[in-house]
């Protein structure tokens, strides 16, 4: 039988390891089992149980203090990931074999990762061969995302890591809990995003030239393709957590042999989000 991974991806502080502990909640209230696997060897504090942690094998603290290296904090970190490229086996040896497993890889945040090294793209290779479904789950923090020239940079961080890994991904505005009403209103021309006009409101802020012809360029690229579009998640909201999680469901076929479900429409998200607003204004 297959078994099910989600690589959990994103900038750092952009909640992968809070996406993991919600997730983990969310399934043990549905009596599913998950497993989470942390891979950031400078992690150094997570609230949910791991199966198998990195750190066990290599840990950041180490590297840097050791001499003959003479690393800093991401020269190590890539120090680090490159050597557990290196022993597999150990994550081989901790994962076991259980038919079904369905297991959260919580990744590290650097960009690096997912760019030019080939690390990343080696442990989906060596899962794919343990007979994985692997999804990438793209985490990008809501905050952010509100100006169109931020939410554009996010893409791109994204479409890199899709690019890269080769993998169907999932992309996720996270934190969406912390935004204010007005912000919640201003996210949901951004969930499933019409690029030509963020090229207007990019190009009044760009004052070079050079640079107004590259972002046109760029926002017509993923227009023109849709390649991007994203996924509200609320860790308070069990509605928006099971609506992520059928996405992610669908795109590995986990439970293909159960009642099929097509996943919750990006549409439907946005309409709740668009309610949820006026209500709040009507409350007051």
């Amino acid at each position: 039988m297959p078994r099910y991974a989600q690589l959990v991806m994103g900038p750092a502080g952009s909640g992968k390891s809070t996406y993991c502990s919600t997730m983990v909640q969310h399934c043990e209230a549905l009596n599913r089992s998950v497993q989470v696997v942390n891979l950031d060897p400078a992690a150094e504090y997570f609230n949910y149980p791991v199966m198998a942690d990195i750190r066990e094998l290599i840990e950041v603290n180490d590297v840097m203090e050791d001499d003959s290296l003479r690393f800093g904090p991401n020269g190590g970190l890539v120090f680090c990931m490159e050597y557990f490229a290196n022993n597999f086996d150990w994550l081989e040896e901790s994962l076991g074999h259980v038919e079904d497993d369905y297991i959260l890889f919580d990744c590290p945040g650097q960009i690096e990762l997912y760019t030019h090294l080939p690390v990343m793209k080696q442990l989906v290779e060596q899962l794919q061969q343990w007979e994985f479904r692997v999804c990438g789950v793209f985490l990008v923090d809501s905050q952010f995302m509100v100006e169109s020239f931020k939410f554009i940079s996010g893409v791109l961080a994204a479409l890199s890591a899709m690019i890269s890994l080769e993998i169907p991904q999932i992309n996720i505005m996270t934190k969406m809990d912390l935004l204010s009403k007005k912000a919640k209103k201003e996210i949901e021309k951004y969930l499933d995003p019409d690029m030509y006009p963020m090229i207007e409101d990019s190009t009044n802020i760009l004052k070079s030239k050079m640079f107004k012809k590259l972002t046109t360029a760029i926002c017509g690229l993923i227009d023109d393709y849709s390649m991007v579009r994203f996924l509200p998640y609320d860790r308070s909201d069990e509605e928006s957590i099971n609506i992520v999680l059928q996405h992610i469901d669908f795109t590995i076929q986990y439970g293909e042999d159960l009642e099929f479900k097509e996943p919750k429409d990006c549409e439907e998200v946005k309409s709740a989000l668009v309610d949820e607003y006026f209500q709040d204004q009507v409350d007051e």
